[in-house]
Order: structure tokens, then sequence, then C-alpha cells
């Protein structure tokens, strides 16, 4: 890898770290600050749906005001939203803590940072090699995150036995998430101009391009953003920190605990990710996101069956480890069919689409978690919007391969 590559993956783990740490403590936070699932699920929406807002804001103009400010800008916006978060238990300061900082409630990326480090990565690594590195970067991500959950888990347990309570302790995460964000700044400065675009011929572009970063592109970033935002729809129903309070209330699973489940989770789930890229060299990257992504849903669907927390896990874990490897398949043909100088807007714009997905999700499920009745609920509606996800999206971009995917699976006249 390059040196830029280095300092994006780098940066990646770091965030991650705080992601997956935030997302063991932030249901449990609110909860013990003695808000209930109505406004829990209202808070976690306007965290993604503040998230959507600000990464349409920063990507679309990412390519043009340049990458790496952008980046820098998303590293201030996660510390600062942090620190809010843990100053006041006032719902108004906590509410616009979730609108304009950079929060991850679910542990996956939230703001600028995914779609402009994934238009980066794609300037500083030749086509062939897009999928491969995107799955060490997402694997990379995944262990990140899984550390991250496991010593939050590990530190409240020792919070507690230091004599901190509860608020004290889940405080003492959030400062944590916003130093992240502050060490983030100087490692974003260090990054080379060579991961900002590169122009070689006249810009193609219209007013609208202008707006929106996206030119000829358009028709098929616009089916790809509905598709991966009822994705992430699905997913924002049975989100990282709404699994664990799931865990905590029908099992009564400590943090340290939930922080050790989440811990092997990730992992698998890092492992999965690894494994899509040779996947889609031998089968394509539509069929490699498509027929790994199905059984994982039916997984889903079984972890609220389980009787005991022992078949539960087992279960989820083994949905982790094939879950993930969509993603690194899925970045890769987005960055694929565009044109570099729509890399940044159009990983953008599908991003967002995920967030906008996922941040109506909480307002329906926290509700239905918080009653022991309807608790299940959400899995079942995830795991069956997934799988009509799935479908559509092999039935769409079927016949519309990669350039670099197989040459068996392309269709006549296609390039």
């Amino acid at each position: 890898m390059t040196r830029d590559a280095r300092l994006l993956f780098a940066t990646r783990a770091l965030r991650m770290f705080g992601y997956g740490a935030l997302a063991v403590i932030l249901v449990l936070y609110l909860a013990a600050l003695g808000l209930d699932g109505g406004l829990i699920g209202l808070l976690l929406a306007m965290t993604l749906a503040g998230d959507t807002v600000i990464s349409l804001l920063l990507t679309t103009h990412a390519d043009r005001i340049g990458r790496r400010r952008t980046l820098i800008v998303g590293a201030l916006l996660m510390a600062g939203g942090a620190v809010l978060f843990a100053s006041s238990d006032a719902f108004v300061v906590l509410l616009l803590a979730a609108t304009l900082g950079v929060l991850s409630p679910s542990g996956n990326e939230v703001g600028p940072f995914l779609a402009v480090e994934q238009a980066a990565l794609s300037e500083v690594t030749p086509g062939s090699r897009r999928t491969g590195a995107f799955a060490w970067y997402n694997l990379t991500a995944s262990i990140s995150t899984a550390t991250g959950a496991l010593v939050t888990g590990a530190g409240i347990g020792v919070l507690r036995a230091a004599g901190l309570g509860d608020l004290e302790a889940y405080r003492a995460v959030l400062l944590g998430y916003a130093l992240v964000g502050v060490v983030l700044v100087p490692l974003f400065g260090l990054v080379s101009p060579a991961v900002e675009v590169q122009q070689t011929g006249p810009p193609l572009v219209t007013s609208i391009s202008r707006r929106f970063g996206l030119h000829r592109s358009k028709g098929v970033v616009a089916r790809l953003a509905a598709l991966f935002s009822l994705d992430a729809f699905a997913g924002g129903l049975v989100m990282q920190s709404l699994l664990a309070f799931w865990l905590h209330s029908r099992f009564g699973v400590p943090e340290p605990v939930l922080g050790a489940i989440f811990f092997g989770a990730n992992l698998f789930a890092a492992v999965s990710a690894l494994a899509a890229a040779r996947l889609a060299a031998r089968f394509g990257l539509i069929n490699t996101m498509v027929f790994t992504h199905l059984p994982s849903n039916i997984l889903l669907m079984l972890v609220p069956l389980m009787p005991t927390l022992e078949l539960a896990v087992v279960i989820l874990l083994a949905r982790f480890a094939i879950s993930q490897m969509d993603v690194p398949t899925r970045q890769s043909y987005t960055m694929a069919v565009v044109d570099p100088d729509e890399r940044s807007a159009a990983a953008g714009v599908t991003g967002i689409a995920r967030t906008t997905g996922a941040a109506f999700s909480p307002l329906l499920a926290a509700p239905l978690v918080a009653v022991p009745g309807l608790a299940a609920v959400p899995f079942f509606l995830s795991g069956g919007l997934k799988i009509v996800y799935d479908l559509t999206l092999w039935r769409l971009f079927r016949n519309s391969p990669a350039p670099e995917d197989p040459a068996r699976w392309r269709q006549p006249g296609s390039d």
C-alpha cells in the first residue's frame, strides 16, 4: 500500500474503535438519564438524520473543496458532538448534539468519512485491486469496532469497581469518543494531495453536477441509493446499540459480556469481509453481494426465537460471519460504475441514502424493543425487508457487471 492508503487505514481503525465503544453504551446511557423508548428513538433518529444532512453538504462538494479538508471538518464535528452529549442531561442539548454532531449509534460508519475515504483510496489503488483493498479496509474496521466494544465493556466494569456510577462511566466513554475525533484531525492533515481528484481533461459538469457532484452516472447512482436506503432502514431496526439493549433486557447481559459478544461478532464480520474479495473475483460483485446476504437475513430472523442466551449468541455470530460480505463488494461496485470525478459524490449520495434510511428505523424499533412482547418484531421486519432488497438488487443489476468482474459473468456488449 502507499503511504496515503496506510494513513487512511489508520484513520478508519481509530474511528471505528470509537464507534464500537459508543454503540455498547449509547442507549444504556440515554436510559440511565431517564428517557423512555420514544424519546430514545427520537434521539437516535435525529442523530442519523443530522449525519445525513452533514454528509450531503460535505461529500457532494468534497471533490471540489478538497477531500482532506472535508475529512478534517468531519473529525471536528465528531469531537464536538460527543462533548455536548456528555456535558448535559437536558433533552434540548442532547437533541442539538445528536443533530449537529457526528455520532454513531449503530457501530457503523456515519458522517462524511467513508464516502470520502473510499474515493481517496480509489485514487491511489488500481481498479483490479480495489475490491481487495476495500476488503482489507473493512476488515480493519470490523476488528477495530470489535476491539472498541471489548475495551468499553471491560472499561465500564473497571470504572464501576473504582466507585463511579453508571452515568459517570458512560460519560467517560463519550469523552473518549470525543478524543478520537481530536486525534483524527492531525492524521487527516498528513494525507498527501495524491488522494484528491486528478483532473486530466475538461470537467464534464452541468448545473446539476455542480450542485450534487454527479453527471454521467446520476441514473445508476439514484437506483443504487434507493436500494441501499431500504437495506439501511432494515438494518437500523436491529442496530448494534438496540441489539445491546435487547440482549441486556431479554437475558440480563451485563456490559462487559456485551462488549465480549460484540467483539466476537465483529471479528466474524471481519473474516466475512475478507472472504468477499475472493468470491467476487470468481463470481462477480453483484452475485457476491446478493447470495451471501440472503442466508444472513434468515439467521437474523432466527435470533429472537432462541430460548437461551447461548443459542441466541451462536445464531448471531453465524449471521455476522456472512453478513458483511456485501460491504466491500457494494463499495467497490459503486466506485467502478462512476467516473473518477464522481466518486466522492457517488459514495456520498449512496451513503447518505443509507443514513437516511437508517434514521427512521429507531422511531419504530426503540419503542418495540422496550416492550417484551414486541421485542422480536424488529428482527422479523429487518430480515424480511433485507430479503426484498437482495432480490431487487439482483434483478436490476445482474446484467450490469463492473469492469473488473470475471468475463464469464459479463453480458454480450458490456464494458
